[in-house]
């Protein structure tokens, strides 16, 4: 059936504003961050800086070390993205093409896990890396990003896997191809967009973490970005707006860069035409 006028109009128009809704929070941010110090204290803002300027981003490089915390953030963002995503392919292959009670309560507490928050489990999170040495160390953030990426990760990779159809992997097997042959040189290239999905997550939400920073790093050469922004905060609480808004500005920058880069991966039809009717 076709869609009626009026109804497409209001598609369109509940579109447009999901789009400002979403983007209205960056441009401010933006606009803030090009703002000089009276422009930041006066009663009536305006969108367009009257007088932009880059002094902010210059304070903000003088007063912190945001490349230092970026880096940190980057190399505990990839890692934690690619072994999130070398353990969720084969799991979620195994849990997909094996349908037993396991798999399922596997399944079940995969998702039930989600559910729990920060506080809960970061004490014994905490126990852990300190029988394992890790406290204050980028190795250790990683492990905990890896442990709380996973879940999801292997729920988005199970529906992926479901998705490609098994007699590929029959036609594998007749040809002589092992479980983990199949696995590497047949369902993992038509897992591409679900992989790419599933570590565009990991990163993303391992560049973004707070708080497990926050408790578990102490040493100022080894905190994330997201810690090192807090800094631009005084011990009265008033945040230094200009600074803030420059660093935060920069700090959304390498998560769009990479959603950029994937987000043709994570769309289109790689099944399509994979198997002849």
């Amino acid at each position: 059936m076709r869609t009626r006028p009026a109804a497409r109009a209001g598609q369109y128009a509940a579109l447009l504003a999901y789009v400002v809704f979403l983007a209205f929070p960056f441009l401010w941010l933006l606009s803030t961050a090009f703002k000089p110090p009276r422009e930041l204290g006066t009663l009536h803002p305006t969108w367009i800086p009257r007088h932009p300027t880059l002094d902010n981003f210059r304070r903000a490089f003088d007063e912190q070390p945001l490349l230092h915390a970026a880096l940190n953030s980057l190399l505990a963002a990839l890692a934690a993205a690619v072994v999130a995503v070398l353990l969720a392919t084969p799991m979620a292959y195994v849990m997909a093409r094996h349908r037993s009670w396991p798999s399922r309560a596997a399944t079940g507490w995969v998702v039930a896990s989600q559910a729990f928050p920060f506080v809960l489990v970061i004490i014994p999170l905490f126990l852990v890396l300190k029988h394992l040495r890790a406290i204050d160390s980028l190795a250790g953030l990683v492990m905990v990003y890896v442990v709380w990426a996973l879940p999801f990760a292997l729920w988005m990779l199970v529906g992926h896997v479901r998705a490609v159809p098994a007699e590929l992997e029959e036609a594998a097997a007749v040809d002589g191809a092992g479980r983990l042959r199949t696995l590497v040189s047949v369902t993992a290239p038509l897992l591409a967009p679900g992989i790419a999905a599933t570590a565009l997550f990991a990163f993303v939400t391992a560049w973004n973490e707070f708080f497990f920073a926050l408790v578990l790093l102490k040493s100022p050469g080894k905190q994330t970005l997201p810690v090192v922004l807090t800094h631009f905060v005084g011990a009265e609480g008033v945040a230094d707006l200009g600074p803030l808004a420059a660093a935060a500005f920069l700090a959304t920058l390498p998560s769009l860069l990479v959603f950029a880069l994937v987000q043709r991966r994570t769309t289109g039809g790689l099944l399509a035409g994979a198997v002849k009717s």
